[in-house]
């Protein structure tokens, strides 16, 4: 037996719709079973669904269950920006006034609204690990054309999802990397990460103040997201524990640009309050409809 459910495909990190990061969102998903979310998982082939559900918790708003094509993700920083723009789209009364509070795999996590639009979402706790020396020599490999920057130590970053965190030389350099398939799988399966996120400074009169990139071998596949929540919260986190060396006025706000290689334009603000940083950006609606499923 199928139900009507509702259903939204949202555009996150951009306010310019196709320039930031496609999500699906199950808005009424109460009922499916794991089967039928990883199916329809697959179905929309996009980075991830959201699959949003009855909350456990008397704190929270809503639980989102948030699933890629093969797995299960215990938190993503785009999924939680679009599934709470969404519901608010579609007209949940949020419990507090001025953010909503998220169940998901690593607890319960705030996302508030913006007073310049958008929603932002605070960055869960991450454990950081220096990178071992003995990798550099395939992190270079993998990373080729770019200049990884010498006397910054790559961080890997534990949020649920697990980033490789390397700085460039600039931001030209993240932009000038050719990654190295193979390489990538190795330093993943190696490491037990998810993926490598390079960042790099844009020079003062720059299109933001950091370009980020974050590269995946998924089965033997190279990939790119185009604009990552999670990736860019664990840079806050690597920014803040190395005392902001870009400047202190980064200690209150910077900006990211992300996806430009792949012909996207996904802008990022974090914003640190009372030293904890919030990962922001604006949302649009695409496609807004039921589901018969």
């Amino acid at each position: 037996m199928t139900s009507l459910r509702r259903f939204k495909q949202v555009d996150v990190f951009t306010a310019e719709p196709l320039k930031g990061n496609a999500l699906a969102v199950i808005l009424d998903a109460e009922g499916l079973t794991d089967a039928e979310m990883f199916a329809m998982a697959r179905w929309t082939n996009l980075a991830e669904t959201a699959f949003v559900l009855k909350p456990a918790s008397s704190e929270a708003d809503y639980r989102v269950r948030i699933f890629t094509t093969d797995k299960e993700l215990p938190f993503a920083g785009h999924p939680t920006l679009g599934t709470a723009y969404a519901l608010l789209q579609s007209g949940l009364k949020p419990k507090n006034d001025g953010y909503l509070v998220q169940e998901c795999g690593v607890g319960l996590v705030q996302v508030k609204q913006l007073a310049e639009g958008g929603q932002a979402f605070c960055a869960p706790p991450a454990q950081q690990t220096p990178l071992e020396s003995q990798h550099l020599e395939l992190l270079t490999t993998a990373l080729r054309g770019g200049k990884i920057q010498a006397d910054v130590t790559p961080v890997e970053v534990d949020m649920g999802i697990i980033w490789l965190v390397v700085r460039m030389e600039s931001a030209q350099d993240c932009l000038n990397i050719t990654a190295d398939a193979a390489a990538v799988s190795q330093l993943q399966t190696q490491l037990g990460i998810n993926g490598i996120a390079v960042y790099g400074l844009h020079d003062k009169n720059g299109p933001a103040d950091y370009e980020v990139r974050a590269i995946i071998d998924e089965e033997g596949v190279l990939k790119e997201d185009p604009v990552t929540g999670s990736a860019n919260a664990c840079l806050a986190r690597v920014l803040k524990a190395a005392n902001f060396p870009d400047g202190a006025h980064m200690a209150e706000t910077y900006r990211v640009r992300q996806g430009t290689k792949l012909q996207r334009d996904g802008r990022v603000t974090v914003t640190f309050v009372d030293g904890e940083p919030w990962v922001g950006g604006e949302t649009c609606t695409l496609i807004d409809g039921t589901l018969d499923l």
